[in-house]
């Protein structure tokens, strides 16, 4: 197994795309901590991958908070002594409308889930994985920081946000043997296809979008876990800074 003897740190674990991160890390040997703001939803994947014969703990909280982000550590470190991974997978997004509909609410919490969480996780795990001589962080952009389209422009802006800052976290802890890399999804089958689309998720809807799309298909959890699991492995030691594309061919 590919990640036997490693603690994985997932936030918003408890569905989509996290919770396929987790449970996918858990068949590969490692502990898991679920982390997601829906306690119930972290709680119940835990236990999935325990009657599966995996280790996971759920640990609530919001990923924009500082105290939370201390408290996601301390309970990693009581309950499984170390980490070696961290995957900063919650997100959210506005609803798909124009630019000037979008509202200062809105703009704050799209920024705040998506870029000040990756602030609050490098400020709670830089100093301990400097002292464990290393550690990896894998954050979820999209490809949305990379082909943008109409309708998202702050979500967009958000994603680019998350692609740069990897890039230059990886060029900055090197050194500390940090690898900080990002995945970037396509459009997917989760729970915030409706607000992306701006629209009713009908298979005609779907349509509009899927024709941009070579391979013809949604993303989905198992195809980011998959990015997720080579990029936290010791397969992927000696890569850094890098953004994966897991899109279908959605940006060539």
């Amino acid at each position: 197994m590919r990640l036997t003897g490693k603690t994985a740190i997932v936030t918003g674990g408890g569905s989509g795309f996290g919770e396929g991160i987790a449970k996918t890390y858990a068949r590969e040997g490692a502990n898991v901590v679920i982390n997601d703001l829906n306690g119930a939803a972290a709680e119940r994947v835990a236990s999935e991958i325990a009657l599966t014969g995996g280790k996971a703990i759920a640990v609530a909280g919001d990923v924009t908070r500082s105290d939370d982000w201390q408290s996601l550590r301390e309970a990693a470190l009581e309950d499984f002594g170390s980490v070696q991974i961290v995957v900063n997978n919650a997100g959210t997004t506005h609803r798909n409308k124009p630019v000037l509909d979008v509202t200062e609410a809105e703009f704050d919490r799209v920024y705040a889930v998506n870029v000040k969480s990756i602030y609050w996780s490098v400020q709670a795990f830089v100093p301990y994985f400097r002292q464990q001589g290393g550690g990896v962080f894998i954050n979820i952009a999209s490809t949305a920081g990379v082909r943008p389209r109409p309708g998202l422009v702050w979500y967009n802006g958000s994603k680019g946000a998350v692609i740069i800052a990897s890039k230059a976290l990886a060029a900055e802890l090197g050194p500390d043997r940090i690898r900080v890399s990002c995945v970037n999804p396509v459009m997917g089958e989760t729970g915030l296809l409706s607000e992306f689309m701006g629209m009713e998720d009908t298979p005609e809807n779907r349509k509009r979008f899927l024709a941009g799309i070579p391979l013809g298909r949604l993303s989905v959890p198992q195809d980011i876990a998959n990015a997720c699991l080579f990029l936290a492995s010791d397969e992927a030691e000696f890569i850094t800074g890098v953004c994966l594309e897991v899109d279908g061919g959605r940006c060539v």
